[in-house]
């Protein structure tokens, strides 16, 4: 029998990746809005960049799955990330006025590996034989936001002791996780990953209601996830007035701390995903209805990183509710989950930034703020973040809707 163990840590080494994709660009809001003045819209754009980048690698593995090695596009994703990040990183170097294509174009690239990650890593993990395949499904999630903290940290404490003029230097940091991640899987043997090779089995799949339900149950888990991951520190920061430092590490670490701890403890007791769905739902949506509206600095952290913990299975739950409905869906139906949950968090962080520049605008605004003692900038944040509570909000019917189809 193969042994699959260094399949399996090729896996997580490839989600650790996906911690610092996701994570860099908003580690760095500040401190590129304060060396480059880019705009909130500009850095939110970022995001959008990124996400609307993985939605299509998505939608491509959706319709034509069969077209691609399979084994080959699991293997190609570290290596985009190691190209992403290196641009990312030398641009600013080499063309010092156009900072912000260098960014745009280092995401594009690391966000594709991101999009074949979290379509192929699902199936890759569930191909390996266990007795208990949510158990591992569960494990893969788990290792995302551990790396986020271990991200934030380390990058934290980089801006910190070297300086945030550095910062390309902390990107290049991060290529160790990419490069570990290509020489474990350049060196295992990998299982068949099951996908459908007829367009009448995926023509099918998209008449069915239930596989529906569970897309936009991920769009807007997706988004109240991520909104939350890529503003919270700079919403701490600009809102709360807390130091960047703290915002960081109060913030984006402890929040996905909690989101780790969420998916730890469902890979060990978890039951009845359907329930957590809903309350974990609800709960995100009171904790984003908190964060904005408290002015107290203690409060509003607690609100966020909270938000962690109610979200940490909204993402990873809806995949195995899925899974199991649909078992025989291969890559179709994980790529039409992972197009759901990018679109989401896609455009959740992006309406969170237009929002707060938007506001900043509107003379009634800025008079909002004088009377509550608050600057233009910090209440406009605020109505970005209570914008984003509609996310957690609208996931309920469809969770709940969910609940009563498997029922």
């Amino acid at each position: 029998m193969i042994n699959y163990n260094r399949l399996k840590w090729a896996a997580y080494t490839a989600n650790l990746s996906m911690s610092v994709v996701a994570c860099l660009s908003p580690l760095l809001f500040v401190t590129f809005r304060t060396l480059y003045g880019i705009s909130f819209t500009k850095l939110g754009l970022l995001v959008l960049i990124n996400f609307l980048t993985q939605l299509g690698i998505d939608l491509m593995l959706s319709f034509i799955p069969h077209k691609f090695n399979i084994k080959k596009m699991v293997r190609l994703i570290p290596v985009l990330v190691t190209m992403g990040l290196l641009i990312y990183a030398v641009f600013p170097f080499i063309f010092p006025n156009h900072v912000y294509t260098g960014l745009v174009i280092g995401t594009v690239i690391f966000s594709a590996s991101s999009g074949f990650n979290e379509v192929l890593a699902n199936p890759l993990i569930l191909s390996i034989p266990s007795d208990n395949p949510d158990k591992e499904i569960s494990k893969l999630h788990a290792v995302y936001p551990w790396g986020v903290v271990g991200v934030i940290i380390v990058g934290t404490a980089f801006l910190f002791f070297v300086g945030s003029g550095n910062w390309q230097w902390l990107a290049m940091l991060f290529l160790i996780i990419p490069i570990t991640s290509t020489a474990l899987f350049f060196s295992t043997d990998m299982p068949e990953i099951e996908t459908p090779q007829k367009a009448s089995g995926i023509a099918a799949l998209l008449k069915n209601k239930m596989l529906w339900l569970c897309v936009a149950a991920i769009f807007f888990g997706g988004a109240a996830e991520m909104i939350m991951t890529q503003w919270c520190s700079a919403y701490l920061e600009k809102s709360m007035g807390i130091p960047k430092i703290w915002g960081d590490l109060l913030g984006m670490a402890i929040f996905a701390l909690f989101l780790g701890l969420g998916r730890t403890l469902y890979t060990a007791r978890g039951k009845n995903i359907s329930r957590v769905l809903i309350l974990g739902s609800a709960g995100a949506f009171l904790c984003y209805i908190t964060a904005a509206l408290t002015s107290n600095a203690i409060v509003g952290i607690i609100a966020c990183v909270f938000t962690g913990f109610c979200v940490s299975m909204l993402w990873p739950g809806s995949i195995l509710v899925s899974s199991e409905h649909f078992s025989s869906g291969g890559v179709f139906v994980f790529a039409m989950m992972a197009s759901g949950g990018d679109l989401g968090a896609a455009l959740g962080p992006q309406l969170l930034g237009t929002v707060t520049d938007k506001a900043m605008t509107i003379p009634a605004v800025c008079e909002l703020a004088t009377q509550l003692s608050l600057t233009t900038e910090q209440l406009s944040m605020k109505i970005g973040i209570l914008s984003g509570a509609i996310f957690p909000l609208l996931a309920i019917p469809f969770m709940w809707a969910i609940t009563r189809k498997q029922k």
